[in-house]
């Protein structure tokens, strides 16, 4: 059985306060900490595109989990901000870190669900051909397409990456997923000519609606509750949206994480930077996640502790 044996993380060292645009964008002490839940958001080098973002998050990875780059079988990685339109930044990433060319490699293009998604995908994909050690990376820097004059999107994003191995030497495997798009409700987050816009408004409409509905869905399918689950780990849009799930849902508050006030909103590499802590925490046994945004797009998951 495959599942999640391991995840590699990577945060670039910039670091810019959202205290320093207090007076700029008319923003108090209660919006940063209490709305938006962000105080830091990260950028990368000028230099540094989404292909080094995700090697070295692979390497933080392989420090880990003392993995071989030559038994690696398939990479796949998930970004909306690729180094280049042609190629795939997946073959970027193989080049760079010289993996062997039976390797499989290929990208994904979504956002906020992306690492669900992508987890359902690598995990299918590998049981097809009779895989067993795969990566799957998320990377996707939104600082290249920021309006840094605008305050939905600019206080809120930050850049990282993650590397997860999805191997038959498992600490979570998956047992269901759930899937939904909205493409009606694209404009709600998107990029043109270069730059980002997002309507928090109806963001947060969207998934205050949509998300409670397909966790209840999942719950009931796997026969589980809100009690019976361990954590849930929903992607990290803002502190707002994620306490009106959790309200919405009567969960425990001490069931739902929310770690992004000293990096900000990393679109795909939410959720797992949070799973990467919980993976040594053997109490938790049952986790469900649940990626939901741009698209208007959405997947929840629930895994297992083996």
């Amino acid at each position: 059985m495959l599942g999640i044996q391991n995840i590699g993380t990577y945060l670039p060292k910039n670091i810019l306060s959202n205290y320093d645009l207090k007076e700029k964008f008319e923003m108090d002490d209660f919006f940063i900490q209490n709305k938006i839940g962000v105080e830091y958001v990260t950028r990368k080098d000028k230099g540094e595109d989404s292909s080094d973002m995700g090697v070295k998050a692979y390497r933080n990875l392989q420090e880990k989990a003392g993995f071989a780059s030559e038994d690696l079988e398939c990479l796949i990685v998930i970004t909306q901000n690729p180094d280049y339109n042609i190629p795939h930044t997946s073959a970027m990433i193989h080049g760079k870190l010289d993996l062997p060319e039976s390797c499989a490699s290929f990208d994904v293009s979504l956002g906020c669900s992306g690492f669900v998604y992508g987890l359902s995908v690598i995990t299918a994909f590998m049981t097809q051909n009779g895989m067993k050690k795969g990566v799957l990376i998320t990377a996707d820097p939104y600082s290249k397409v920021l309006d840094t004059e605008d305050k939905n999107t600019s206080v809120l994003f930050g850049d990282g990456a993650t590397a997860t191995l999805i191997s038959d030497a498992p600490v979570f495997t998956s047992e269901r997923f759930s899937f939904g798009t909205s493409g009606k409700g694209h404009e709600g987050l998107i990029c043109r000519n270069g730059q980002l816009f997002m309507s928090g408004h109806a963001i947060f409409n969207f998934a205050a609606k949509t998300v409670p509905k397909d966790v209840k869905k999942l719950l009931e399918q796997c026969n589980q509750s809100t009690d019976s689950v361990d954590r849930f780990v929903f992607h990290q849009g803002s502190k707002y949206i994620v306490d009106t799930l959790r309200k919405r849902l009567k969960i425990a508050e001490d069931k739902v994480p929310f770690k992004i006030n000293a990096y900000g909103n990393t679109v795909s590499s939410s959720i797992p930077f949070i799973l990467a802590e919980m993976l040594d925490d053997t109490s938790i046994n049952t986790c469900l996640i649940s990626g939901f945004g741009v698209g208007l797009s959405w997947s929840s998951a629930l895994l297992n502790r083996l």
